[in-house]
């Protein structure tokens, strides 16, 4: 219980959560999720920080990048359901079982 507690924690930060959201999808660098959500760098290194130390994305060095990604298909999973659902709830799309 406390690790799920603990990863919800991390994800109830609004650029944690749009970060997961770009990490789920495939593997960014640092500048690249910079412009893609307009934050500044620094910001998003600490974010991402944080979130390695969550256990939510793993990273890999190519060349003098660093590229993120997020950890694995249980943590991918969590963020796209966790999204779905908040579509529904502001969109008014019906829900389904």
């Amino acid at each position: 219980m406390e690790a799920a507690v603990e990863a919800f924690r991390m994800l109830s930060d609004g650029t944690r959560l749009r970060l997961m959201w770009l990490l789920s999808a495939g593997e960014y660098d640092v500048t690249s999720l910079a412009a893609a959500i307009g934050v500044a760098r620094p910001s998003v290194s600490q974010h991402l920080a944080r979130l390695r130390m969550g256990g939510l994305v793993r990273s890999r060095r190519e060349g003098r990048r660093v590229l993120y990604r997020a950890r694995d298909v249980h943590v991918r999973t969590l963020i796209h359901e966790a999204l779905f659902h908040a579509d529904h709830e502001v969109s008014g799309i019906p829900r389904h079982d």
